[in-house]
């Protein structure tokens, strides 16, 4: 199990000495030159392992106010569109997940994706002509958990969750993010069903640190059990 937070709550170097995996966000916005991901994997102890959330020019409209927030001017994009621009954005973000040696790559729609022939047969025409480096995961907004399923068993990919939210509906791999304040009870429950817990709220850096101190808890006793037998 694996638990790190969505973007950087500390500085890098703090953050490699006390966890083992971040999402980076920075990808979704606008993403950092190639250069600057190399470094990045440099500054990195070898075992850390960086998950990439893909470039908003794929998933999200050129109306979402993130396109604003970063002042990208795109005239026609997101939602998987097959034209040019979703695919360029594509070619990149590969580029910059195989610098920083990621295995995993998240799709978060947003709730304007709406569960339409349109879009699944773009999500369709998208993933069955980009290479499969890598594990896809993702993270719908509004969809039935059926419609979920069947995309993403046709399509190989992980339903990314807040578990508190919805249950996921396709992936044998559990990559969970959490969205709101959750209590210790329910943040320590996560310790039964997660591959992956990725904090993504304002209280992210204190409820890693709490769900990373009872796993490595929970793994010292197994580990003196074990050895008592």
């Amino acid at each position: 199990m694996k638990i790190g937070c969505c973007g950087f709550p500390i500085s890098m170097e703090k953050y490699f000495k006390s966890f083992e995996v971040v999402e980076v966000q920075k990808t979704f916005y606008k993403p950092p030159s190639l250069e600057t991901a190399k470094k990045w994997r440099k500054m990195a102890p070898k075992s850390f392992e960086f998950t990439v959330k893909a470039w908003q020019v794929i998933t999200h409209p050129p109306s979402s106010p993130t396109y604003r927030k970063v002042g990208l001017e795109i005239k026609e994009a997101g939602f998987f569109k097959p034209v040019k621009a979703v695919f360029e954005a594509w070619d990149f973000i590969r580029k910059f997940s195989k610098a920083l040696k990621a295995r995993f790559i998240l799709f978060q729609t947003p709730r304007s994706f709406k569960e339409s022939e349109e879009n699944v047969r773009n999500m369709k025409e998208f993933f069955g002509s980009i290479e499969r480096e890598f594990i896809f995961g993702w993270e719908a907004r509004g969809w039935r958990n059926e419609a979920v399923r069947k995309i993403c068993e046709e399509l190989s990919l992980i339903h990314v969750v807040d578990p508190f939210e919805s249950p996921p509906a396709y992936g044998n791999l559990r990559y969970f993010r959490i969205h709101k304040n959750r209590s210790d009870d329910e943040i320590r429950s996560l310790l039964k069903i997660a591959d992956y817990v990725m904090f993504n709220n304002p209280y992210m850096l204190r409820d890693a640190e709490k769900l990373k101190t009872w796993r490595d808890e929970l793994e010292r006793k197994n580990s003196e059990s074990s050895e008592k037998l």
